[in-house]
């Protein structure tokens, strides 16, 4: 009774303030998707409307850390009409300095080890590693000593993806006004359709401290088929909450089928907390209107743990946008953090790491050494054994680069069992997302980080930039015995990285919405399926949902006056098309 009357403050509150995260640097008032500037953006800002309790709430906390004057503000929204971009504020300066992003194609394995090597020997954090290309972050007065360890082939073989990193990590954060949305949205769950897309909720990333209120008021409103509950506690103490949505008869005896759909392990992958709240909310909304998702969850659980790392994901907001690890203590105490997807005990790999709790990818000392993994382990544990639960399908969210992986994760010398069940439902899940949106995932074992040229002479294995052993894909699959392990890493290919704009919030959500729709078809089998008109539950973007794909802010490699002469690319072709860099990704088999 008391959960429900805080939900209903939350309601009211809600309905009187509407949510947006925003940081303390953005509470201006301009709008925050113009047609085009208004006059007065050149002459003085227009007053300030009155701040709700929740931006209020949000911005306290975020001001006090970053200490930003309230005039400045973010612009960024994914579409071609910005505003003149204000300066990053000087606390942002001094925390990322003159940091870049680099990108890197690679054509041999040879130029492959030298940049894993070069990179582990200046302790660069490798941002992203896939088919054909490696982006790393790094000071620019790094980049000579880290080029004059390549070999030639190398040294122009980069362009730069974000040439300010401290400007991109301010325009990244959500502003305090919200985009008019046509409907009027509200931060109330929606009663229509599923695929009605209004609620402010999604129009920004959110904060912790707004995300647990949400899962509670979804709880108390939807009741008959939705519960809050806790995975553990992280090691600061906070809950590890998740959403358990699902129909089930008391008296059932058999097993409850169940989905894990998670998010957040690395901290500042912020697209995937957004992405599982907002399929949740998808699939709550929908329950006893769409007779395919009814259906769905009668016959199945799905879990929603928007971030299995909590700790980590509020520093992200409060102290550091590009955080990655938990924040557990270390050997070291300025080296804080384990990769809670390192840390699992399925080919743990902990000494590729040795004893350096500096590493992005630091395994801690022993298998499930990161508190988080550990707790949600046992709770998976205790479901099987003690609560008749059956889990039948992993979706891991990440960030970035577009991938649909299957174990293994740790080697490409096992071949799993199911090998063609695990191609087939991922090469169904890239489809559908392909319609959804035309954005193109590749599938393949996420074991594979290596290339080939497209000679058949010779086939080149490329090492990977960082260990691979120790994932959740891997222990879900082989030890927890889940046939449809995946990880699926999110939006985009590079050109903001981490820090995707909020405009890419609900087209990511329609595509992993619209994957779960074909993992539930995929799931229940022919009897269940062919009599139910799955597609016209699909969700597909508005116009006004599309982030313009040709909005760059200029991090186009073009302004690369800061790299030396000797080691500039004079090639200018589009390096961020798969189609132009002749590479293809084979499977061991």
């Amino acid at each position: 009774m008391r959960q429900f009357a805080h939900a209903m403050v939350l309601a009211i509150v809600a309905l009187t303030n509407p949510i947006s995260a925003s940081p303390p640097f953005s509470t201006g008032n301009y709008p925050a998707n113009p047609a085009e500037p208004p006059a007065e953006f050149f002459s003085q800002p227009p007053a300030q409307a009155p701040l709700g309790l929740w931006t209020k709430l949000r911005n306290s906390v975020i001001e006090t850390v970053w200490g930003v004057p309230p005039h400045q503000r973010n612009h960024r929204g994914g579409n071609k009409h910005q505003y003149p971009p204000f300066s990053a504020p000087e606390s942002l300066r001094a925390r990322y300095g003159d940091d870049v992003v680099l990108r890197f194609t690679l054509q041999t394995a040879e130029e492959a080890k030298a940049l894993v090597e070069a990179s582990s020997i200046l302790f660069l954090d490798v941002w992203s590693s896939t088919d054909g290309w490696v982006d790393i972050r790094l000071a620019k007065d790094v980049i000579p000593s880290l080029l004059g360890l390549l070999p030639k082939s190398l040294q122009t073989a980069h362009v730069p993806l974000i040439h300010d990193l401290p400007q991109a990590v301010y325009e990244s954060y959500p502003s305090s006004s919200r985009r008019p949305t046509d409907g009027g949205g509200s931060f109330l769950p929606s009663r229509k359709s599923s695929s009605d897309v209004t609620n402010i909720f999604f129009e920004d990333y959110q904060p912790l401290s707004v995300i647990v209120p949400w899962m509670r008021l979804l709880t108390s409103m939807f009741s008959s088929h939705v519960q809050l509950i806790s995975i553990g506690t992280s090691f600061e103490g906070r809950d590890i909450s998740a959403l358990r949505v699902g129909v089930r008869l008391a008296d059932d005896p058999n097993p409850r089928k169940t989905v894990i759909i998670a998010g957040g392990s690395h901290a500042r992958e912020w697209i995937g907390v957004s992405t599982v709240n907002y399929v949740a909310y998808s699939l709550i909304t929908a329950y006893a209107k769409s007779r395919p998702i009814s259906s769905l969850l009668e016959q199945f659980d799905f879990i929603f743990i928007p971030t299995i790392n909590p700790d980590g994901y509020v520093y992200s907001w409060e102290s550091d946008r590009l955080w990655r690890k938990n924040r557990q203590e270390t050997s070291l105490p300025f080296c804080p953090g384990v990769d809670l997807d390192r840390t699992w005990g399925f080919e743990w790999n902990g000494n590729a790491t040795g004893d350096n709790p500096c590493s992005e990818s630091y395994a801690g000392g022993e298998p499930f050494a990161g508190v988080e993994a550990r707790q949600l382990a046992e709770w998976v544990r205790d479901q099987t054994e003690q609560h008749n639960v059956q889990f039948v399908a992993y979706i891991d969210l990440h960030s970035y680069s577009q991938q649909i992986l299957y174990p293994y994760s740790y080697s490409c010398l096992p071949r799993p069992p199911n090998l063609e069940n695990l191609e087939e439902l991922a090469m169904g899940i890239a489809k559908a997302i392909r319609l959804t949106s035309r954005e193109r995932y590749a599938v393949h074992s996420a074991c594979e980080g290596f290339m080939a040229s497209q000679t058949k002479e010779k086939t080149d294995t490329f090492p990977h930039m960082e260990s691979m052993g120790g994932s959740a894909l891997d222990w879900f699959y082989n030890d927890l015995g889940v046939r449809y392990s995946y990880q699926l890493k999110l939006r985009d290919r590079g050109s903001y990285g981490f820090l995707l704009p909020r405009a890419n919030i609900v087209p990511t959500g329609q595509e992993v919405f619209n994957a779960v729709m074909i993992l539930g078809k995929f799931l229940l089998g022919p009897d269940e399926f062919e009599v139910l008109d799955w597609e016209a539950e699909f969700q597909l973007p508005n116009e006004t949902d599309k982030p313009d794909d040709d909005d760059h802010d200029g991090q186009d490699g073009k302004d690369d006056t800061w790299i030396p002469d000797e080691y500039k690319n004079d090639n200018d072709q589009d390096e961020y098309s798969n189609d132009v860099w002749g590479f293809r990704t084979r499977r061991k088999r």
